[in-house]
């Protein structure tokens, strides 16, 4: 993390990997920031883990933040 807690200093990555792997940042951070409590989220994951339809949620998300890290990299054309 960054100085005063700020750990997203920007949306532009050099490529789409990089892009990727900052909506999946970005994801987790969401969770964290709805759900602090880290032994409470340790307890709900076997929960959520094997369930079909909250691991397809999950990955909506990823690719919605995806979407937004590309038109924020004007989807790295050059």
């Amino acid at each position: 993390m960054g100085q005063n807690g700020i750990w997203l200093l920007t949306m532009q990555t050099s490529t789409p990997q990089e892009g990727y792997e900052l909506a999946i940042k970005l994801s987790r951070m969401g969770v964290k920031s709805t759900q602090p409590d880290v032994e409470v989220l340790k307890k709900i994951h076997p929960e959520y883990a094997n369930n079909p339809t909250d691991l397809t949620r999950a990955s909506h998300v990823i690719a919605v933040n995806f979407q937004t890290i590309a038109v924020a990299n004007d989807y790295w054309k050059s």
